[in-house]
């Protein structure tokens, strides 16, 4: 009594298209649960770059404008600091930001803020560095010409100062001004950050 043989011609072994779905499978899987980990990966902080946010209303309601008061002025560096009150919210804080943007475009900012260019060619505010705190301890000049030195600034030259990393997290709000420079005139954030230097606060978010 002879084995029965193996049919000639027939395929020995896993069907070539039970290997190719397999691959697929196995892809889609790697796709769907490893890729969307990496886009989530927070890349605040310093020498990193701002997330991808949700883009903010253009305009927010005037009525969210909190109360503010100067709490300081550097001439030389164009620098004013505000205190807004520790409940703010970020909306109250872009109304804010958005209302000294609508100051500034009709030439009435000067009513609401002290002048830090009062007699630039280009305006009261050709150059300012609007800085917006709501804690006291952070609203003062030090915090500012921290931020206005810079991220990379050598901290031993300044040793009295509140350390930059200290006062870009506590600033609640950021408006820039430079008329000199034709494609970047303003800029506002929620938060601190420096385009140049790729440098953001945990909470950095672009207004405008």
């Amino acid at each position: 009594m002879s084995d029965e043989q193996p049919t000639e011609g027939r395929r020995v072994g896993v069907h070539p298209l039970i290997v190719v779905f397999g691959v697929i499978f196995g892809l889609w899987l790697f796709i769907t649960l490893i890729i969307p980990k990496s886009k989530n990966t927070q890349t605040h902080g310093p020498g990193s770059s701002p997330n991808t946010q949700t883009p903010l209303p253009p305009i927010m309601s005037s009525d969210l404008v909190p109360m503010f008061k100067v709490t300081g002025e550097v001439a030389g560096m164009n620098i004013i600091t505000l205190l807004v009150p520790s409940a703010s919210t970020d909306s109250q804080v872009i109304a804010l930001l958005q209302s000294f943007q609508k100051a500034r475009l009709d030439n009435s900012l000067a009513t609401i803020l002290p002048p830090t260019t009062p007699e630039d060619q280009l305006g009261a505010f050709a150059l300012a560095n609007i800085y917006v705190f709501s804690e006291l301890e952070y609203a003062g000049i030090e915090s500012a010409k921290a931020l206005n030195r810079g991220a990379h600034a050598p901290g031993e030259f300044y040793p009295s100062s509140i350390p930059y990393e200290v006062a870009m997290e506590h600033v609640r709000g950021h408006y820039a001004i430079d008329l000199h420079n034709k494609n970047a005139m303003e800029r506002a954030s929620i938060g601190f950050g420096e385009d140049a230097t790729g440098v953001y606060s945990k909470r950095y978010q672009r207004v405008f």
